[in-house]
């Protein structure tokens, strides 16, 4: 017999994962109501709460997603290329975009005065110009619904092997306004999705659906649930949203721990998840490495803190005397050029490296939270530099000095994660030996921002993913619209008698 969970008492054990137990909190014992889930994350033993309430605005979420996606296969892919169109021609206008601007400033400043990271959230002229070009160029791709990928022949009959919609795809992401543009892409392979963002952006993202995508979903005849916000600040609804098994894919972007935990939550619910949290590029100098293009390379990798900005940098222990020097004043520049001071990590068996000077000197850090007064260079254990430096205005990044490629690309293996490696190098031979060695999806012999699906592939992005819960099957590592597809097979038969 099966019943319903309806109470918690403190101190109350939990069985999970077949062996292990955690017991309920005091808070949450006297937090929890009937109608509320409780969900196990296997992974770490943690307990979230999931009001009822947020469970059925996720749920409700779902609903009218599944129905849309029902409905959207009757739509014509000029309708769906006409939606683009004018999703993207509301953005433009300034009337129109004037109430979102609006809500995008008053986001902004709540956040700051809360002390939270601005960076992505503020919707600047360059993202709204990245959200308007990328949903043109969903308007401009062909579409790909019924897409014959493969047809085998056979004696008196054939198969086509075609491309199908994938279902309801679900997004989680915190404050990133350009997001719920990239991720209206899943629409052009005839899926529908499910957002829910944080709390710092949810203003905005109320006013993009209000004035520019709702409007757009109804000029052009689409379903009006073929994009839908879970409209709510709390956590747990994302943690609801991406526990419906109903979900054909669930994608989160946001910080590590954070990503990691909805990912759990989802391959719970037997939902596939594509996981964008973790990241931090490595860069690695090579005995034959040139120091000006070493120098070009740290600071064109540090011009502003995303998932592709340089973390670590590895410099051959046979160069260090002159190329050590290089990387301090690189990180320099780069923090000059945002009129601010840099933060320099050094593995603690590499200070003898770096002149004492760096350990000595303090520095005004701009932090999301104020100005700090920190030392310019700290000593760190190698297994700090598995941390991904978050910074707001300050640049700051970790330094180890290794006998050669061979060691970079160890430690790489082992404290990255595993998603963006750079080799500055004049051997090709050592190039070629590192993208064989390197275990990351994406390789380079340069700066390291070049990692974006709309600036490196002209496709607007739904995420970058790390290699570090393992390779992706069938997919790569940029997740964008086009790419949210199964396949369906279709067979012909011309002879009648045929038979096995």
């Amino acid at each position: 017999m099966i019943e319903q969970l309806r109470a918690l008492t403190a101190g109350q054990p939990i069985v999970f994962g077949g062996n292990r137990v955690t017991f309920v909190p005091d808070d949450l014992a006297a937090q929890f109501a009937a109608g509320d889930r409780l969900v196990v994350v296997h992974d770490t033993g943690a307990l979230l709460h999931v009001p009822a309430a947020e469970h059925a605005l996720a749920t409700a979420a779902v609903d009218v997603a599944l129905a849309a996606f029902a409905a959207l296969g009757s739509c014509s892919d000029a309708q769906i290329s006409r939606f683009f169109e004018v999703f993207a021609a509301r953005l433009t206008d300034d009337a129109t975009f004037a109430s979102i601007a609006t809500a995008n400033r008053s986001d902004v400043e709540r956040a700051a005065a809360g002390g939270r990271s601005t960076t992505r959230l503020e919707l600047t002229p360059k993202m709204r110009a990245d959200m308007i070009a990328g949903l043109l160029s969903w308007r401009d791709a062909p579409g790909a619904r019924d897409r014959v990928v493969e047809t085998r022949a056979h004696d008196g009959w054939l198969v086509d092997v075609r491309q199908a919609p994938l279902g309801v795809v679900a997004f989680v992401f915190e404050g990133r306004p350009n997001v719920f543009a990239d991720a209206a892409g899943v629409v052009r392979t005839g899926n529908t999705a499910v957002f829910r963002i944080g709390s710092d952006a949810l203003g905005t993202a109320r006013a993009i659906v209000e004035h520019a995508l709702d409007p757009a979903l109804e000029a052009t005849g689409l379903p009006g649930g073929t994009l839908t916000l879970v409209d709510s600040p709390a956590r747990s609804a994302g943690w609801a949203l991406f526990g419906d098994h109903r979900l054909a894919l669930a994608v989160a972007r946001g910080s590590g721990a954070a990503v990691s935990q909805l990912g759990a939550v989802a391959r719970q619910a037997g939902v596939a998840v594509s996981l964008h949290g973790t990241g931090g590029a490595w860069l690695v100098a090579g005995e034959s490495a040139d120091p000006d293009r070493l120098h070009h390379t740290l600071v064109n990798s540090l011009d502003r803190k995303v998932c592709n900005t340089v973390n670590v940098c590895c410099v051959a222990r046979a160069r260090a005397a002159d190329l050590v020097p290089v990387v301090v004043a690189a990180l320099r520049e780069a923090a000059a050029r945002r009129g601010t001071e840099g933060r320099l990590h050094v593995e603690a068996e590499s200070v003898s490296y770096v002149d004492a000077e760096v350990f000595t000197r303090r520095v005004v850090v701009k932090r999301a939270d104020g100005e700090h007064d920190e030392p310019f260079g700290t000593p760190i254990t190698a297994e700090m530099l598995a941390n991904e430096w978050e910074w707001e205005h300050s640049p700051e990044m970790a330094l180890v000095v290794v006998d050669d490629v061979d060691a970079a690309v160890r430690l790489c293996n082992r404290y990255s994660p595993r998603f963006i490696a750079s080799l500055i190098s004049a051997d090709q031979v050592e190039h070629d030996h590192f993208y064989a060695a390197v275990d990351a999806p994406f390789v380079g012999d340069g700066f390291t921002r070049w990692v974006d699906g709309q600036y490196a592939l002209d496709t607007p992005e739904l995420g970058l993913s790390n290699w570090e819960h393992g390779r992706l099957l069938a997919r790569g590592s940029i997740l964008s619209g086009d790419s949210v597809h199964t396949v369906r097979y279709r067979a012909s038969v011309d002879d009648p008698m045929i038979r096995r």
